[in-house]
């Protein structure tokens, strides 16, 4: 497809996306509760979409995903189908909005923690707090001529440092018109010196779109694809969490386009 580059018009469709699906997130903030199951979020969000924004789940059908919606509790790394299963005290959940309104998509993803704050671990809290930072850093280094290979190295080392893995199995993408476009962002820095040369040479410019949505785990970075097709989990079963944020690249720094009002920037 090649990495293509918004203009004005395009970006201003992405970013209005971009607001609603951060609007989704923010809406669903007093309905994350203890005995709710993931099916009753993913109907309050179909509805929220398709009847109050008058846009369309992006998930919705894409490649066969059933659901509006990704639900992604504990050790399920991404792509979680919404189910029965209810949320429990001390759980933590990624849930993964994309809206598309008039032919654009904004995806943004954001972890909650479920129910009284004393149930959660050291560990959890640390997680979904590193998983965040990761994040930022990586947002906060986006400008012109920055390579993929800073972003990666950015999200490795916060990582890293706080002993915490980088799932290597999914990436950030190019988002508009189309759900995933080119580029791929990756998270990590990858042992092939090809492959760390390929991404030093393909720079950042003004207008380019992506998400960054690293998944951050507490053990092994390794993952299984259960037989559903969709969910991964750890190998291990250990923790995991992500965030994930739309940006532009602006003519000297950048722009969440999933920004929420109620978000503190990193």
């Amino acid at each position: 497809m090649g990495i293509i580059i918004k203009n004005k018009y395009q970006i201003s469709k992405i970013r209005e996306s971009g607001r609603l699906a951060s609007q989704v997130l923010d809406m669903l903030e007093d309905h994350v509760l203890p005995g709710v199951t993931t099916q009753y979020l993913n109907d309050i969000c179909h509805n929220h979409i398709t009847l109050i924004q008058k846009a369309i789940p992006s998930p919705l059908l894409y490649q066969g995903f059933p659901k509006s919606i990704c639900t992604s509790i504990n050790h399920v790394v991404c792509h979680g189908i919404p189910s029965d299963r209810k949320l429990k005290k001390g759980d933590i959940i990624n849930i993964d909005v994309t809206v598309k309104k008039d032919g654009y998509h904004g995806d943004t993803s954001r972890m909650f923690l479920v129910g009284d704050n004393k149930r959660f671990s050291i560990a959890a809290k640390r997680l979904v707090s590193v998983s965040y930072l990761c994040l930022w850093k990586a947002i906060q280094i986006v400008k012109p001529g920055v390579s993929l290979f800073d972003i990666a190295k950015v999200i490795e080392d916060c990582a890293h440092l706080n002993n915490f893995s980088v799932v290597e199995a999914f990436c950030g993408h190019g988002i508009g018109e189309s759900f995933h476009e080119d580029p791929q962002i990756i998270h990590y820095v990858p042992n092939n010196q090809a492959d760390r040369t390929r991404l030093r040479n393909i720079k950042l410019k003004e207008g380019m779109v992506f998400t960054i949505e690293p998944m951050i785990n507490i053990g092994s970075k390794n993952v299984t694809i259960l037989k559903d097709g969709w969910t991964a989990i750890t190998k291990d079963r250990s923790l995991s969490a992500q965030w994930e944020h739309t940006v532009l690249v602006t003519k000297r720094s950048f722009e969440i386009l999933t920004l929420s009002k109620k978000e503190i920037l990193g």
